[in-house]
């Protein structure tokens, strides 16, 4: 082919050493992938989300692979210290029975909820955060934020999460023993609604692991990593954490990688929010 051509056979080998394998351009291929999905995350994806995320996109690549390649180029998740336990533990003889038991487990949607409190720090001093967060989905159904924590913070939490439709009568709601959790209002508003109330321990994270978890998730992936001024700056901020990328993107082993309000609608097509109690 060379005396064909007239080239010298040095140029046949430099084109050929330049041809590239199958093998890495499939490799090519997959790091493209693997940095469109890590980006999309705004660096917070480790290797088994991106692989989740890449799953449900119909990409297949092991997650070994995709570890592989972000070690490659450096992409690493975001991560940072844990936040700090802040429950004001109530008296005793408010508490009511663990019904939970350290199983978050749930059949159904809107049966079993899990809820805690959190402090965000913002410019004009703190900001608090309630959630309700649905045992079988791990979708926050329901949030409230305030600059204080009283008990109007909590059941505010749960009104949203009634009036979306995501809180049957009957269900369990676990939480801790704060103050919030045992207070008059609370216990009024979830025998009114139909709610059953469990609280986990006092000082034990383990009975509210699933609370727990959503917020450390929530102050590794995203807070701490941002500055706010204002707590409407940082309400805004939280809110689109939590319904849009925590809730509709972020993919949850609970959900076999699926995010949250993906498992919701799988169990749920439509649903009319419930009746209003008081």
């Amino acid at each position: 082919m060379c005396r064909q051509l007239g080239i010298p056979r040095a140029s046949y080998y430099r084109w050929l050493a330049a041809v590239e394998s199958p093998t890495a351009t499939r490799h090519r291929e997959l790091t493209e992938h693997v940095k469109i999905m890590f980006d999309s995350s705004d660096g917070i994806f480790g290797h088994r989300m991106v692989h989740s995320k890449l799953a449900a996109a119909g990409i297949e690549v092991s997650v070994g692979t995709v570890a592989v390649i972000m070690a490659e180029n450096g992409w690493a998740a975001k991560r940072m210290r844990a936040f700090k336990r802040t429950t004001i533990p109530s008296d005793p003889d408010k508490v009511f029975a663990d019904l939970i038991g350290r199983d978050f487990t749930s059949d159904t949607p809107g049966t079993r909820l899990v809820g805690d409190i959190t402090y965000l720090r913002t410019g004009e001093g703190w900001l608090y955060l309630a959630t309700v967060i649905d045992l079988c989905t791990r979708m926050v159904v329901g949030w409230a934020m305030a600059d204080h924590m009283r008990a109007s913070l909590t059941t505010g939490a749960l009104k949203m999460a009634r009036d979306r439709g995501y809180l049957h009568p009957g269900a369990i709601f676990h939480s801790d023993r704060g103050t919030q959790y045992t207070s008059r209002e609370m216990s009024a508003w979830c025998t009114g609604n139909g709610i059953r109330q469990s609280m986990g321990a006092t000082g034990v994270c383990w009975d509210n692991a699933v609370a727990e978890s959503a917020f450390s998730s929530l102050k590794n992936e995203f807070y701490h990593h941002h500055s706010f001024t204002t707590r409407q700056e940082a309400r805004r901020g939280v809110m689109k954490y939590i319904e849009v990328f925590y809730n509709r993107w972020r993919p949850h082993s609970n959900n076999d990688g699926l995010p949250p309000a993906t498992a919701m609608a799988n169990f749920r097509p439509t649903r009319q929010p419930l009746p209003a109690a008081a």
